[in-house]
């Protein structure tokens, strides 16, 4: 309440004079180029982050459920990065983008490895493959969770009746491990839209704010420039465009999902 409060006025963060300015604060946020072009980039970056993870993380999911030596290992690698702070998880691949890229660039005379994180075009999927690397062991234990409340009674009667590894996976699997997909894309949309550590470790916006995501620029407005009203717009807006899209998606998920 306070928030939607502070929105509709021109506070600074700091004064004791805070007047009403209605709506002003959202028309200028839609206004702000620089808020339109980090809405746009953290909206490209949410759809290929959700679809990346959800695949990924099912990937590895249906690899550690099958019965062979060392899945439990690999369970647990897999799991390892989601451990690491955000921020810890941005510097560590700052480092291997800026020096071990560079050099393989170098070495192998590949120009695009080089100076990875200095255009919009690779500190996106620079951010996308940290992204990815955090959070696909994360998913990978949903997924499992699923995985494993399949009945094996229902795989051997349609392994008996003939059914190929496409079939069991289409009509079977896929359909029985529906509710674990809703509840991965829903974590999956609301942190790709919120991500903060990671874009402020690993790129800090640059180059000339290219790949800023919609938080960085909320809490620069508030903090760098000191316009909280302004700030609380934005993110009133990004409050509503989350809920607004996690609802959907999470009705339309729940909508097909069966039964085991």
């Amino acid at each position: 309440i306070m928030g939607v409060y502070y929105s509709l006025t021109d506070w600074n963060g700091i004064s004791d004079t805070i007047n009403f300015v209605g709506l002003k604060n959202f028309k200028d946020a839609f206004a702000d180029e620089g808020f339109r072009h980090s809405f746009w980039f953290t909206t490209k970056f949410t759809i290929v982050s959700v679809i990346t993870l959800n695949v990924m993380g099912f990937a590895l999911a249906m690899l550690v459920t099958r019965k062979f030596k060392g899945a439990e290992i690999l369970k647990t690698i897999f799991f390892m990065p989601n451990l690491i702070g955000g921020l810890i998880l941005g510097f560590i691949w700052q480092f291997i983008f800026q020096e071990v890229f560079a050099a393989l660039g170098k070495a192998l005379g590949v120009q695009w490895l080089q100076g990875w994180l200095s255009n919009e075009k690779t500190g996106f999927w620079g951010l996308v493959i940290l992204m990815c690397w955090q959070m696909a062991g994360y998913l990978m234990i949903i997924y499992i969770a699923g995985i494993q409340g399949i009945s094996n009674d229902v795989i051997e009667a349609s392994t008996i009746d003939g059914a190929s590894a496409w079939q069991r996976m289409k009509y079977i699997i896929l359909p029985l491990v529906r509710p674990a997909f809703t509840v991965s894309i829903f974590l999956t949309l609301s942190n790709s839209f919120k991500l903060y550590d990671q874009n402020l470790s690993l790129t800090a916006g640059g180059p000339s704010n290219k790949t800023q995501m919609l938080a960085m620029n909320i809490l620069q407005t508030g903090q760098k420039f000191n316009n909280m009203g302004q700030a609380q717009a934005k993110a009133i807006i990004l409050l509503l465009v989350v809920g607004v899209i996690s609802l959907i998606q999470v009705y339309v998920s729940k909508k097909g999902e069966v039964e085991a």
